[in-house]
């Protein structure tokens, strides 16, 4: 069973994680795990409490899935600091995915510098991210991208994001197509 470790700072966006942590162990399989880069009360944008009490340094050292949620601290000087965490994972062999304002987190590793990605905006990763260094590799999109085990997503897709993740920690294809119908059901 591939695991997935779900990276909740502090104001994580609701909405970014729940399909993931929501349907990955139950319908996928998938050894969900929750980590806080501050173990201990993390509070959403929505106001949910959660009690986190492991931290970045419990991570499993097979490879997985790291999946760093967004959350409006990503764009201030309060941001922690994953950048060796996210780069070893990556070198490991393991998948980094970022959403919305954690995409930050991924360009301050450089992990988005070579590689095809999105975020909510080109602009905000230029003005967030002093270091980056990917503009060339930005790709303007409404949906995930994902690029040689880095998935990066606008705060608006987190369907996109989750069958992404999906598929990079083996659910099997026709799983993945099924659960991004039923997403989009609703919009038929």
């Amino acid at each position: 069973m591939a695991h997935v470790t779900v990276l909740l700072p502090q104001g994580f966006a609701d909405w970014e994680y729940a399909l993931l942590a929501g349907t990955g162990g139950p319908f996928f399989g998938l050894d969900i795990r929750f980590v806080s880069p501050t173990p201990g009360e993390v509070t959403s944008q929505g106001g949910l409490t959660a009690h986190v009490p492991a931290g970045p340094d419990s991570l499993a050292s097979s490879p997985g899935v790291i999946a760093v949620i967004g959350s409006p601290l990503w764009a201030t000087d309060a941001a922690p600091d994953l950048s060796d965490l996210l780069r070893a994972h990556y070198h490991d062999g393991g998948v980094v995915a970022g959403i919305c304002g954690s995409t930050l987190a991924l360009a301050r590793a450089g992990l988005l510098d070579h590689h095809q990605h999105t975020s909510n905006d080109l602009q905000f990763l230029i003005e967030n991210a002093k270091t980056y260094a990917g503009q060339t590799s930005f790709k303007p999109s409404k949906k995930a991208v994902a690029d040689k085990r880095i998935i990066t997503s606008p705060g608006t897709a987190p369907v996109s994001f989750t069958a992404e993740i999906f598929a990079l920690a083996g659910v099997r294809p026709a799983s993945v197509t099924q659960f991004k119908s039923m997403m989009a059901a609703e919009h038929d």
